[in-house]
């Protein structure tokens, strides 16, 4: 009863509120769970299995040696599925099937809730995705004088029910009959039915078949007992084969009894990118609930594809993804353990095998090196580098070299390396994907250690100076080549170096480049934003071009002058920058273009001359 204010703020007299329903287009509800709820018709299968062997769990509950027998059969267009599980009286088929969002898990069976596979009551709806008309007929296991029952539904929202002779269904259990709808026979077509009752039932617990052909296969591959370590690697090899379509270069055992947990990681037999998705098999106590998981492993762990078992995840509402939670988080934790513990044992016991998954997947073990450091002090002996010294570990080139140099990016790397290992500077390329990270929590893990960024100073420091008297005769030429770089802001040095194949070696950190693009982005910006960047100005040393006095060329041009000494200058700088393999500004290119332009120019003028 409720009483309604007037707009004269008294009150009418209480009256009865009527209750409605709400009322439910199956039809649109149909195509919500194919359109939207499930990604493929496919899944009518699985929630066909998924019902029949809930209802045996629910039958062992009370009765443990009841039989436990799914039997699927296909014939004319259609598909039918025999369970021997609880079954159904009458009272049961109008309140748990024809009742939208009821599970017949909620009703008397608590005490094997926890043994179910679902937790949402959609059931039979999902099979009206490619059934035209659903028939089931059922008897139950707890009323064993209730007479069978037939309940009969089509996609239209219609259903039937009524009570059967003895002889219909003389056992307990149920039967379920799927009649196509048009356009989905092949759906129930035998070669499809045993291909997907093979994907989502081959680990689940009962007698599970496709006529006489064999569903579930158990034990687990990775639970059975073989000859021997390397008859099992060879099951499992084969396994993998045929799950995933690669044979992997390792298995990895992934047993978390305190999560439910069990199964096998496969690691991958080529690199994969670290942002390419996993597709990991998640089966949710034998039945498939996903073979696209991609949050059940660390990120770091992207060289593997994995297929568990599990009794604590939980499916979201479609039951095709894990729900993210604070289970799902420590079981991913814990797997990344196992993980973890597999590459230890390999550094420890088999470094043969340690180096052959390095050879591949360094990349996923640095990633996790950056935020492990027992896994860096571990893998500290392994993994590669690019160095000058060749394909080294961080652990022998530091003890090839006092101080570890390392360069950050490959651009600077390739621009400094040769120089440097000319003089004797041990240099580690940091410009790939985690390893400047590495490099600098080296000393963390190698205490002792000295790790220092080689910039443009350190390098010109160890070149060799000129002979003052050589560079005084000279002097012309340099002044006139530091005039015609300055623009670019750039400046000449000359030192003598090898190579002595090397004429100049063009030498540009990062801040020299960061300030040479603030001077470039002022010059173009009005008077405010021209303000707020000269604040911004930066006392960073420029780029340098050094010229090699023991080059031949270098020493041929330092006898030229005036134009032809500006031209020089410019080819030389552009091909220092070729040579160090750096991207090129606008002002870059069109010096290349101008210098070549004017050396092809004085070649055809002083050939004319000597005609």
């Amino acid at each position: 009863m409720t009483s309604e204010t007037t707009p004269s703020g008294g009150t009418t007299t209480p009256h009865a509120t009527t209750p409605h329903t709400f009322q439910v287009d199956l039809r649109g509800l149909v195509d919500l769970l194919s359109h939207h709820l499930y990604s493929s018709p496919k899944v009518y299968l699985r929630e066909l299995l998924q019902n029949a062997v809930d209802a045996i769990t629910a039958r062992r509950a009370e009765e443990p040696d009841a039989p436990a027998r799914v039997r699927l059969y296909t014939a004319d267009g259609g598909l039918r599925v025999e369970d021997s599980g609880i079954g159904l009286t009458e009272t049961d088929v109008h309140s748990l099937l024809a009742t939208i969002g009821r599970s017949s898990k909620r009703d008397g069976l608590e005490s094997a809730r926890a043994e179910f596979l679902g937790q949402f009551g959609i059931g039979l709806l999902a099979c009206f995705v490619v059934a035209a008309e659903i028939r089931v007929v059922s008897r139950s296991a707890r009323t064993p004088d209730a007479p069978p029952v037939e309940w009969k539904a089509r996609d239209d929202g219609s259903y039937t029910v009524r009570t059967l002779p003895d002889s219909a269904r003389p056992e307990p259990g149920t039967t379920v009959y799927l009649s196509a709808r048009p356009g989905s026979a092949d759906w129930l077509a035998e070669k499809r039915v045993i291909a997907l009752a093979r994907d989502f039932g081959s680990l689940l617990p009962y007698d599970v078949g496709v006529g006489d052909t064999p569903v579930s296969e158990l034990p687990a591959p990775w639970d059975r007992t073989y000859a021997g370590p390397a008859a099992r690697r060879v099951a499992l090899a084969r396994h993998c084969q045929e799950l995933f379509g690669f044979a992997p270069l390792d298995s990895v055992d992934l047993d978390v009894p305190v999560a439910g947990v069990r199964g096998v990681a496969y690691v991958l037999p080529s690199a994969v990118s670290p942002a390419q998705r996993s597709g990991h098999r998640v089966h949710l106590k034998g039945m498939l609930l996903t073979d696209r998981a991609d949050e059940l492993l660390p990120d770091w762990a992207f060289f593997v594809r994995c297929v568990i078992d599990t009794d604590s995840l939980r499916p979201t509402a479609s039951r095709e993804s894990l729900y993210a939670d604070e289970t799902l988080a420590a079981v991913r934790e814990a797997l990344g353990e196992r993980i973890r513990e597999w590459l230890t044992s390999l550094a420890a016991g088999d470094p043969e095998r340690l180096g052959q998954f390095l050879s591949v997947h360094h990349l996923g073990v640095k990633s996790l090196a950056r935020h492990d450091t027992d896994m860096l002090r571990t893998m500290l002996p392994w993994l590669p580098f690019e160095t000058t010294d060749g394909r080294l570990s961080l652990e022998e080139f530091a003890q090839r070299h006092p101080v570890v140099h390392f360069a950050r990016t490959v651009e600077e790397y390739r621009q400094i390396a040769p120089i440097a290992s000319a003089q004797g500077i041990g240099l580690v390329n940091g410009g790939y994907t985690y390893d400047t990270e590495l490099i600098e929590r080296l000393p963390q893990v190698r205490p002792g250690t000295v790790v220092a960024e080689l910039d443009t100073d350190t390098v010109t420091a160890h070149l060799d100076a000129v002979d003052p008297a050589d560079e005084l005769a000279l002097a012309g030429f340099l002044a006139a080549a530091r005039a015609k770089l300055d623009p670019l802001g750039c400046d000449v040095t000359l030192r003598a170096f090898h190579p002595l194949t090397v004429p100049a070696l063009h030498l540009d950190d990062r801040a020299a480049r960061h300030e040479r693009a603030r001077v470039e982005e002022e010059a173009q910006a009005d008077d405010l934003w021209a303000g707020i960047l000269g604040s911004l100005r930066s006392s960073a040393p420029r780029a340098q071009l050094v010229l090699n006095h023991l080059n031949p060329l270098i020493r041929r041009i330092g006898s030229l002058d005036g134009e032809l000494a500006g031209t020089a200058t410019e080819a030389l700088y552009g091909q220092a920058l070729l040579m160090a393999q750096r991207p090129l500004r606008p002002a870059d290119s069109a010096l290349l273009n101008r210098a070549f332009m004017g050396l092809l120019e004085w070649a055809t003028h002083d050939g004319e001359n000597g005609r």
